[in-house]
């Protein structure tokens, strides 16, 4: 009876260590699929406060000490002046860590409150924000890459998105120029499920700080691609990986895109210089 306790703690030790294992393989085959981190590198690792991003600078401080190339990881978060944002958490937290990170400073929360109608989603006016902020600042520091925490699952929620919202066949990849040419956005989550992220944060007790923003508006399209995958999984387990699977296996001349595949040339094979059949009915 006495042993209880202990039990169920090396049972949770277990647990977590072969949820960690499971993260960092994941991370190491993102990276070593899509070339994600290269010797010399200098990574801006992007810090929201949640559980992805900080589970993302986690696993790429881990795998950095026992990686085969040299890279730096310089961590930076943006304050957007929210109200009541905890503008001393994040900091601390980062000073544990033994990394250069910064914090930047701009108030996009009033901005976007000025700009958008109460009540309307604020997610892509925030999101170009503070994209703007920190590819800039990226460029300020000389870091060639710039990663994101985005998992498996937001990626096939995009996809989804694109497809019943805006009539395109678009997900993210886990590696992206930016628009400006300037930069390399990297995603070392992106075989990752949200699950694992959220049962590592939850394990590791990072300080999580929720967005007033966007997480808990509701009615958002993102949130209801959510509901339905979540339904789906419950239904069919396995589900969300195989459509995620699907995303990195895809048949050009199976889709209707003509800028993909050359169907106007192509051209089969009959012989029509032979005669039709006389009788009707073929016996094959």
């Amino acid at each position: 009876m006495g042993h209880g306790p202990s039990r169920d703690r090396r049972r949770d030790r277990l647990e977590f260590n072969k949820l960690r294992k499971r993260l960092r393989r994941l991370v190491g085959k993102a990276i070593a699929d899509f070339n994600l981190i290269e010797a010399g590198d200098r990574i801006m690792v992007c810090i929201s406060g949640g559980k992805d991003s900080h589970a993302m600078l986690e696993l790429l401080i881990s795998l950095r000490d026992s990686a085969p190339v040299d890279f730096e990881l310089v961590a930076v978060t943006l304050d957007q002046k929210q109200p009541d944002y905890p503008e001393e958490v994040l900091p601390a937290y980062l000073e544990t860590l033994n990394i250069p990170f910064y914090i930047l400073e701009r108030d996009t929360y009033s901005v976007v409150r000025s700009v958008i109608p109460e009540g309307k989603t604020t997610c892509g006016l925030c999101s170009r924000l503070r994209r703007g902020t920190l590819y800039g600042f990226a460029e300020q520091i000389g870091a060639n890459k710039i990663a994101l925490g985005h998992h498996r699952d937001d990626i096939v929620e995009t996809a989804f998105l694109n497809m019943f919202f805006g009539g395109k066949l678009k997900a993210m990849p886990a590696k992206l120029r930016s628009d400006d040419g300037k930069h390399i956005v990297i995603r070392p989550l992106a075989y990752c499920s949200e699950s694992d992220l959220a049962a590592y944060a939850q394990a590791k007790q990072f300080p999580i700080i929720p967005c007033n923003l966007c997480g808990t508006q509701e009615n958002l399209q993102r949130q209801e691609i959510k509901q339905m995958l979540r339904a789906w999984e419950r239904q069919y387990p396995g589900r969300t990986e195989t459509i995620f699977r699907a995303l990195g296996n895809v048949a050009t001349s199976h889709l209707m895109d003509r800028d993909l595949f050359d169907f106007e040339t192509l051209q089969g094979e009959g012989d029509n210089s032979i005669g039709l059949p006389d009788i009707r009915v073929v016996n094959l």
